[in-house]
């Protein structure tokens, strides 16, 4: 069985497409199906179903994938292991993160990492934070940098970097903003914009809320807060933000004794050596988040 026949099967899976895979890489569409017919050959299965726009892995075809990937992965992992010999930082690190993450906490990390460490080939991938952890775990990704979830897995290794907390929040003129004081049955009475329920976010906000027994209105879900908090700005609902992303566009509802924080960080595969480029991502992140845990107490000061 041909590595590259592997790497062929896997590209065409993730993407859907053997022209997205052929342009991933960086080889002709005749080459990927090729590579494709080599393999169903070999393993004698056919691994896709072909349709007229679209390309479906068959039952062989999934049962195979996370055995591509796993070989895949040692294969990356035993070169690393080579290169790290030489105490050089380098080579390719694939990353995980969420959009609000990525957007917000990561790009100054990823600038003094880069700057350097020039020769690391940053693999970054936008995800939701449950997938990204989940792709961690499976060995796809070395790190992920995104919010940390409540019960990790045994085989997840979790470091808090940011501290986030998160308010309820409306349009200024949203009644629920003209109220001197908010229970949270108050809430209930009104349209909420939250992320999905399998998120990390979600289950934060749902697990305050329980102990009042009210029963959400949902108005739309979304998982990109920055939509979220553009909806709740012109009144279309209320929702639970981080404090970070409010500029003075929202009003902070006054709920008694209700504290909601998210925790953003780190997550790594327990018992995994750390490549000398992830170790080297991992302590340009703490020293960021150090710096900015400084930065956001003067500015709180």
């Amino acid at each position: 069985m041909e590595l590259t026949a592997l790497q062929a099967f896997v590209a065409v899976a993730e993407s859907g497409s053997f022209s997205r895979a052929a342009d991933t890489l960086f080889l002709t569409q005749p080459a990927i199906s090729k590579r494709i017919a080599a393999l169903e050959d070999d393993l004698r299965a056919r691994l896709f179903d072909r349709m007229a726009r679209s390309v479906e892995l068959t039952e062989a075809g999934r049962a195979l994938l996370p055995h591509a990937r796993r070989v895949l992965g040692e294969l990356e992992t035993s070169r690393q292991v080579v290169a790290d010999l030489s105490g050089t930082v380098g080579g390719r690190l694939r990353i995980g993160t969420s959009h609000h993450v990525g957007l917000h906490r990561l790009p100054p990390v990823l600038r003094r990492y880069t700057g350097r460490y020039p020769d690391v080939e940053l693999d970054l991938h936008f995800m939701d934070s449950e997938q990204a952890c989940q792709a961690v775990d499976r060995g796809e990704l070395e790190l992920a940098v995104v919010t940390l979830p409540e019960s990790p897995p045994d085989t997840l290794a979790l470091e808090t970097l940011w501290p986030d907390p998160l308010d309820f929040f409306a349009a200024p003129d949203h009644p629920l903003a003209l109220q001197p004081s908010i229970e949270m049955r108050d809430l209930a009475q009104w349209p909420a914009i939250l992320p999905a329920v399998s998120t990390f976010t979600r289950r934060i906000v749902a697990a305050a809320l329980r102990p009042s027994g009210a029963q959400l209105r949902i108005a739309l879900e979304t998982n990109y807060l920055e939509t979220i908090k553009m909806m709740v700005s012109v009144g279309l609902g209320w929702s639970a933000l981080p404090r970070t992303m409010n500029h003075g566009e929202l009003t902070v509802l006054p709920l008694e004794g209700i504290r909601l924080q998210r925790r953003l960080g780190l997550v790594s595969r327990v018992g995994r050596t750390p490549a000398n480029a992830a170790g080297a991502f991992v302590e340009v992140a703490r020293r960021q988040a150090r710096s900015d845990s400084g930065d956001e107490i003067a500015a709180g000061d």
